[in-house]
């Protein structure tokens, strides 16, 4: 789904896309002309590796992702630690893009099957 950016509605609307079996939804609404701001909610479950034996296994997924979206480059004296900044190119609104990019994200991060957290050995099992 994609959306110009200064078509973004100043208020609230709602919104809900999936891939696979993660969905992606929230609200979102124009901060000002130049920034828009998305609060969603990642729910599903997702495929990944683990990174001592490198099975695939699955994840539960249910997290809370606030955003803040510039239309060109992101400058702000304020510090945003609560969001996470999205700068957007030819002034459009990908929230499929951002859905996944959320879920490369998560599978990037480090995983450990229940099979290796059972395991007391301290070296990684070569595969």
């Amino acid at each position: 789904m994609k959306i110009e950016f200064r078509k973004i509605p100043l208020d609230e609307s709602e919104f809900e896309i999936s891939s696979n079996s993660v969905k992606f939804l929230g609200t979102f609404s124009k901060i000002s002309s130049k920034l828009a701001k998305i609060n969603s909610k990642l729910v599903g479950k997702c495929d990944v590796d683990c990174c001592k034996c490198g099975t695939t296994f699955t994840i539960p997924i249910n997290t809370e992702v606030k955003f803040v979206v510039s239309d060109g480059i992101y400058s702000s004296e304020q510090d945003e630690e609560e969001f996470v900044i999205i700068e957007v190119e030819e002034h459009l609104l990908d929230f499929d893009e951002i859905l996944h990019s959320e879920i490369e994200s998560l599978k990037s991060e480090y995983h450990i099957c229940d099979t290796c957290k059972n395991n007391d050995e301290l070296v990684e099992i070569e595969y």
